[in-house]
């Protein structure tokens, strides 16, 4: 175990493991730092979400607290104009790229977006960027669960926990860019591919991508 430090969030002395995330240390004291792609076992962040941005005293700009270790004396600001100028850009560039109809999707009331524009008082319909319209087909041909590529915002955890969890590797990413997407190999059905149906990847799906089918909600 490594030495034990105090830092400063928001004015609140903390005492922490050196050498943790920032952002796990701010949240498991009850400072929330808006995330999506965050997975507190990946050995490497991903930083792809671009929404747990920071200020630390004496650094030139914001950092994302999912890359940036604690240590000793560290005084971190999670809300500044420049930290909340980052956050709302990234939160708006998201849903211009997300389906919403919150009433309908299976995720609601549980879902990071919400408890996001909630915490940070943003809308979850801005108006400052065109909305960028997807139609991909639902895919529920598995038992389980259901895909709603429409609904995801390629946090990549779900991709994660395939890959480490339940070490099978029937997803990943596919395409750039506007198009990128989770897909099967060969963008084949998940029926058709080696998915195993233990439903690891819908436990970390942050949003109403990946939910289970009515039957099989006991899994979670």
């Amino acid at each position: 175990m490594n030495k034990m430090i105090s830092i400063i969030i928001d004015g609140k002395e903390i005492n922490a493991e050196e050498g943790r995330a920032l952002l796990w240390v701010a949240l498991e004291n009850d400072i929330f730092i808006p995330n999506l792609c965050a997975i507190k076992e990946k050995a490497r962040p991903s930083a792809s979400c671009r929404l747990c941005f920071v200020e630390i005293e004496g650094h030139p700009r914001p950092v994302t607290s999912c890359t940036q270790t604690v240590a000793d004396g560290m005084v971190v600001k999670t809300r500044t104009p420049e930290v909340d100028r980052l956050v709302t850009t990234a939160f708006e560039l998201l849903l211009s790229d997300h389906r919403l109809g919150c009433s309908k999707c299976p995720k609601n009331k549980a879902c990071a977006l919400q408890r996001i524009a909630k915490e940070r008082k943003l809308k979850l319909k801005p108006k400052r960027l065109n909305k960028f319209v997807k139609d991909y087909p639902i895919d529920d041909s598995v038992d389980v669960f259901v895909l709603d590529r429409n609904r995801c915002v390629l946090c990549g955890r779900c991709v994660w926990a395939d890959h480490h969890i339940a070490k099978v590797g029937a997803i990943g990413f596919s395409q750039r860019g506007i198009k990128r997407k989770v897909s099967t190999f060969g963008d084949k059905l998940l029926s058709d591919s080696s998915c195993i149906q233990c439903g690891e990847c819908v436990k970390v799906c942050p949003v109403g991508a990946l939910s289970f089918k009515e039957n099989h909600k006991d899994k979670v």
